[in-house]
């Protein structure tokens, strides 16, 4: 049996410390999220993102197969998720906020995670669905190791990536 995903711990990378969202983030979840930078690219947030649909989302950290985490460095500056594919994957994904991309933030928090999931749940495999031409985010995930697996994923217009 996993330890359930909204036990996950708080963790640090070299810049970044990582917690589980919690109401008292709901101002600076919305603050950051809603851009239509990011409320266009995330399939499941609503634009305009409101202080009702943060509290929403954070919500979620309350489901055993779900983490929520915050991404710190003296303010929020982006989310990574995580959630249950059954009992064998982990989906993994992530925002930054417009005014904190091109730092390396996303590559640095995803690695990050990418770490305590491999000693928390080595048996799980880890996947994201990314859409072909996010070149940013595709990019990234195979720089971090993912790869093509040439399936379609369960999200319209994605493609699903693994681990190696």
């Amino acid at each position: 049996m996993h330890p359930p995903l909204a036990a996950l711990p708080r963790f640090e990378t070299q810049r970044l410390t990582i917690m589980p969202l919690t109401m008292a983030d709901a101002d600076a979840v919305t603050s950051l999220t809603d851009d239509v930078a990011i409320t266009g690219v995330v399939h499941f947030l609503p634009s305009p993102f409101t202080r009702l649909d943060a509290e929403a989302l954070i919500d979620q950290n309350g489901n055993d197969t779900c983490f929520l985490g915050a991404l710190f460095q003296d303010q929020l500056v982006g989310i990574v998720g995580l959630h249950a594919r059954g009992d064998d994957r982990l989906e993994i994904g992530y925002w930054i906020g417009t005014k904190f991309q091109r730092r390396g933030y996303a590559g640095e928090a995803v690695s990050g995670t990418i770490d305590v999931l491999k000693n928390r749940y080595p048996t799980r495999r880890v996947i994201a669905e990314c859409r072909p031409c996010n070149d940013a985010s595709w990019t990234l995930l195979q720089k971090l190791g993912f790869r093509a697996t040439g399936l379609q994923a369960d999200r319209p217009g994605r493609e699903l990536l693994a681990l190696e």
